[in-house]
């Protein structure tokens, strides 16, 4: 549905955006994730025609959106986009939300069939009346999507939705992200710091660093398959450790770190340097060897226990971290000191490039 081609951003002398390039399918939550800072919100306002790119090209259903200044009106109709800090006029509800078709010409009957329908949808229909300004943060990201998407846009625009509200108020805007995608089949482009939040809500997801693209592929492909050490990092693989590849039989890599080996799968040739990604929540902690499928035993020396509600963050020698259930580590009796066994399966390995 959209293709970016090439796209490249800039300010004076600084480079915002380099050799952007993306296809996005219609109907797809398409969710861009990476540190704040590094062009998300510039992607999206030149994807939603508010500004003009230094050089490329942005297709929408294979038509050239820059080709003219007429072309360019008509697709930016198609579009919504909803900010990370809603700007609501100082009006009730309702006349914040008729904003859009009104600016359309849309006949008065109609305004209030579709507002009305759009209040529905974001849980404020009793607030039709009440003054915009008055309202709490989530309250207000609430009218100001409803405001996004009275105009049944093809695609929707997220820019940090839910950056600035409270846990339960975000868990309201998700669910309503999700209806939207759902129920009216809407394109949704969505540019968050939250990492989860991404996880949670994406078809495909796009890493962002530094104004480019570095990887781009389902939630699944991006926390446990990360390109690199970066990526690997921001999205919450807390093992990144350096290693060489000592042999490869069959797609098995035999990999050495800390003086030991482990197996992961892997196309990796003897001798290359790499980087071994392991989720703490895929290393058990165990006082002794006990008989199981698990082909990756590391004996290595607790130094640090911190709580995580529910859970216990055990930090080991050598900087490995294993994330099990507080229960768990009362049951092992695990003590600052303490030798255990940190297991983990071929599976949970993943080799990316050193």
């Amino acid at each position: 549905m959209i293709e970016v081609k090439r796209l490249y951003k800039k300010h004076g002398e600084k480079e915002i955006l380099k050799d952007i390039n993306l296809t996005i399918d219609k109907g797809e939550i398409f969710t861009i994730i990476g540190p704040t800072g590094t062009g998300k919100t510039t992607l999206l306002r030149l994807i939603d025609l508010l500004d003009m790119p230094t050089s490329g090209e942005i297709f929408f259903n294979g038509i050239n959106a820059n080709s003219s200044s007429k072309r360019r009106r008509e697709i930016r109709r198609k579009m919504s986009m909803l900010f990370q800090k809603p700007a609501l006029f100082k009006t009730g509800v309702y006349d914040n939300v008729t904003y859009g078709l009104k600016f359309r010409g849309v006949e008065r009957h109609i305004i209030d069939k579709k507002v009305n329908h759009a209040l529905e949808i974001v849980g404020l229909s009793d607030y039709a009346q009440r003054i915009a300004p008055t309202l709490s943060g989530g309250e207000a990201q609430r009218v100001a999507l409803a405001r996004a998407i009275v105009i049944e846009p093809e695609v929707l625009l997220l820019d940090e939705p839910t950056a600035n509200l409270d846990p339960i108020a975000t868990e309201k805007i998700e669910e309503l992200i999700a209806r939207i995608n759902r129920e009216y089949k809407t394109t949704i482009i969505m540019a968050t710091h939250d990492r989860i939040q991404g996880q949670r809500l994406a078809d495909r997801i796009a890493v962002m660093m530094g104004g480019e693209i570095i990887q781009v592929g389902r939630p699944q492909e991006i926390f446990y398959s990360p390109k690199n050490g970066k990526i690997a990092k921001f999205v919450g693989v807390e093992n990144v450790i350096p290693g060489v590849v000592e042999s490869n039989e069959g797609g098995l890599a035999i990999v050495n770190i800390f003086g030991s080996n482990i197996i992961g799968a892997s196309t990796l040739k003897a001798g290359e340097d790499v980087l071994v990604c392991i989720r703490p929540e895929d290393i058990m902690i165990s006082r002794e060897i006990g008989k199981s499928s698990v082909r990756n035993v590391l004996k290595v020396k607790i130094s640090k226990i911190a709580p995580l509600g529910p859970l216990a963050s055990v930090k080991m020698e050598n900087s490995l971290v294993s994330l099990i259930t507080k229960q768990s580590a009362e049951d092992l009796q695990l003590n600052v000191g303490d030798e255990v066994y940190a297991t983990f399966k071929a599976t949970s390995v993943h080799l990316a490039c050193g």
